[in-house]
């Protein structure tokens, strides 16, 4: 069980300036392969072998960036929407995942210094100013560096810590070790009442009750995994998180070959697709497409 006893959240957090905008730097901790049938569900007899290589030969094995998002807040100061990996990644990525996670692992490609903290100092910024770990969910892809930044709150949705705690985690892509710490976790129950709505969204909570950084329910990947909106000077930014890995998850609902909840998933794939009709001048950022990622600006403002 974790070492610290989580907090409910209570929002908004200190940091809210009237009228926010914010700075969004796109971070790439790492790159992978995995087999498109993970990614792009197949069906058929054989689909959940192949969805984990089998018979996949090896030109149809994708890229996958492995990713992480600096927003700079002017009152809150440095935030961060999930982690990176850890830097022992880079070296043993047994030591940081387990062994039986890491012979998963295809073709991993990182180097020590691509880890987050990294990269925050050569933007000129301390990692130990990290103010607000925003975690879409709790994967080892999205939450492996969690133990670098131990002056950060961490917020995450209080299902997704459940999920994660149960003593199954480690069969549904949790790695406990990575977030059992001592740390300031507060959970967000989007189920209270006074939970809003914002755009498509059903369920969004306002972290620093200025409108520039909303988290929103996305349920499906994983019981508990939420999706970021961001305001920036003329138009938005939302991160999708694992709740759509690819463009063509957007534009054509190509599900993934795993989900914890095939309904949620797509209820919340609507939402995002929704909020993308809406909002064309919005830049909507899936989770796990180097084709899109490499499309990126290194800076949004």
């Amino acid at each position: 069980m974790p070492a610290a006893e989580p907090k409910a959240a209570s929002f908004p957090l200190p940091g809210g300036v009237d009228g926010a905008t914010v700075r969004l730097h796109p971070l790439l901790s790492g790159v992978l392969r995995w087999p498109s049938p993970w990614v792009h569900r197949q069906p058929s007899r054989l689909s959940r072998l192949r969805a984990l290589g089998f018979g996949v030969p090896s030109e149809e094995w994708l890229e996958c960036p492995l990713v992480s998002f600096l927003v700079e807040h002017p009152g809150a100061g440095t935030v961060l929407i999930d982690t990176g990996l850890h830097p022992t990644m880079a070296v043993d990525p047994a030591r940081s995942i387990g062994r039986i996670a890491a012979r998963l692992i295809r073709d991993l490609r990182m180097d020590a210094d691509d880890a987050v903290p990294s990269q925050l100092r050569r933007r000129g910024l301390d990692p130990a100013d990290v103010s607000v770990v925003v975690l879409t969910h709790l994967h080892f892809d999205h939450a492996s560096g969690i133990s670098q930044f131990p002056g950060a709150t961490f917020v995450l949705s209080g299902t997704e810590w459940e999920a994660a705690n149960r003593g199954n985690g480690a069969l549904h892509g949790y790695v406990g070790g990575q977030f059992d710490h001592a740390f300031d976790y507060r959970l967000i129950d989007f189920g209270r009442p006074d939970v809003d709505s914002f755009a498509t969204f059903g369920r969004s909570v306002d972290v620093f009750g200025d409108g520039s950084v909303r988290l929103v329910s996305t349920p499906g990947h994983t019981h508990g995994h939420l999706s970021v909106v961001l305001r920036l000077r003329e138009r938005e930014v939302l991160l999708t998180g694992d709740a759509a890995y690819t463009r063509l998850t957007l534009a054509q609902s190509s599900l993934p070959a795993h989900m914890e909840d095939e309904h949620l998933f797509k209820r919340s794939l609507h939402e995002i697709q929704h909020f993308a009709k809406a909002t064309p001048d919005a830049v909507v950022i899936p989770g796990h497409d180097m084709d899109a990622w490499e499309e990126l600006e290194e800076v949004y403002e």
